[in-house]
């Protein structure tokens, strides 16, 4: 499929930034690394998604660099070997979808970053993400260290300014193209969402990976890419581990099963939750999945221009602190009690990602990007309950993306 992002949008990105980032430092920005799986294989390449925002390359360890007047591309130097299995990086190609004319080779190209550090006393780059291992046990790709590293290893004493609040802000309101893009995504995911889980096919699982393989074929065979995110089939008690991504498990008649997909369209990704059941539900079921229901609706009318993520949060989790307190589930509406059973926001912007760049601390603005996920969690019953739809703010209104994705059980 031949992408409708060209030269002329990342162009347009990079003119941007240069006009929000008004300093005089150079901004150096790498793409991600290969990760090495096991002896002489590689995970899955995934680009920064902020490196092809401003570029449009797919290739791991090239390297933009930017200035006022002058920019240009370098890349790695890659073994006859490495070439061989995993293809070669051609300028031109690079330099055709970037639309940067300049590409050095990896020696050439840092002789030109060594001349201009000697000449400045700060360079700007996106900081190193926080690795989340206390919290996750996530570790970061170690690129963006690996650049900071190598440049304080030719000027240890340079000053290396983070650009990531401005580049989130640029990301944060989407071009057209952009929601275009989202929109493709949605539609197929939707399509493969509606066809998998039609009441007489759902009935006929037994596992959760049934499920999952009828989204993976319908995501590729739909026009997408595949997954933007690893997809969660999440069937009873499994459906209160948030990101219960093993889909290994048996699924029954009478339990909730939380779905979380969505494609991945020309580098763009849909994210749509839907909680579902094969035959029908209790009256506990059925209040619980009420209250999450009508805290999505209560998110709704909370978006709009102007409002901060942190004001509209709160908000939301007062309102499912009455919910949780009608389920008797809690008797105070306070931070601790509602977390308990509501464990995670509300919102989160959507774009190249899933959990896409953006300015939390900024209003929000017609053309921003959000997914509305509400949810309620109760492990001692075995309940888990997430209905999640995406939507763009407007200069009016809230434009819902997903409404073609039918709710209900």
């Amino acid at each position: 499929m031949e992408s409708k992002f060209v030269s002329d949008f990342f162009a347009g990105n990079r003119q941007r930034l240069r006009e929000l980032f008004t300093g005089t430092a150079p901004i150096i920005l790498t793409a991600n690394g290969q990760l090495q799986r096991s002896a002489d294989t590689t995970y899955k390449f995934t680009q920064d998604a902020s490196f092809w925002y401003f570029t449009g390359i797919d290739d791991p360890g090239v390297v933009l660099v930017m200035e006022k007047d002058r920019e240009y591309l370098i890349v790695p130097a890659l073994s006859e070997v490495r070439q061989l299995f995993d293809g070669k990086i051609e300028a031109d190609r690079i330099s055709k979808i970037s639309g940067i004319n300049t590409v050095y080779e990896q020696e050439e190209g840092w002789q030109q970053i060594e001349n201009r550090l000697n000449k400045v006393k700060h360079i700007a780059t996106l900081a190193v993400p926080p690795a989340y291992i206390e919290q996750l046990d996530f570790y970061t790709n170690p690129a963006r260290a690996n650049l900071v590293n190598k440049i304080k290893s030719i000027k240890s004493e340079i000053e290396i300014l983070d650009i990531s609040q401005h580049i989130g802000r640029l990301r944060m309101v989407k071009q057209p193209l952009e929601i275009e893009a989202i929109q493709k995504a949605i539609d197929v995911t939707t399509k493969t969402l509606k066809a998998s889980l039609k009441p007489a096919k759902l009935a006929k699982y037994r596992y959760e990976f049934e499920i999952e393989a009828e989204l993976n074929k319908g995501f590729r065979l739909g026009g997408g890419s595949g997954h933007a995110f690893d997809p969660i089939v999440a069937g009873g008690a499994n459906a209160c581990t948030i990101h219960h991504i093993n889909n290994n498990s048996q699924i029954s008649a009478g339990e909730f099963i939380i779905i979380y997909v969505g494609a991945d369209f020309d580098h763009y990704a849909a994210d749509i939750t839907r909680t579902v059941i094969i035959g029908e539900p209790n009256n506990k079921k059925k209040a619980v999945y009420d209250a999450v229901l009508e805290a999505q609706e209560y998110a709704y009318d909370l978006l709009k221009p102007g409002v901060l993520m942190r004001d509209y949060e709160q908000k939301v989790e007062n309102f499912m602190g009455e919910k949780l307190r009608e389920l008797n589930l809690i008797k105070t509406i306070n931070h601790d009690d509602v977390r308990k059973y509501f464990p995670h926001a509300t919102s989160h912007f959507l774009g190249i990602t899933a959990h896409d760049a953006g300015d939390y601390n900024h209003p929000l603005e017609p053309g921003v990007v959000l997914a509305v996920e509400p949810g309620i969690y109760i492990p001692e019953e075995g309940i888990g309950v997430r209905i999640e739809d995406n939507v763009v703010i407007g200069q009016k209104s809230l434009k819902i993306l997903t409404k073609k994705m039918p709710k209900g059980i």
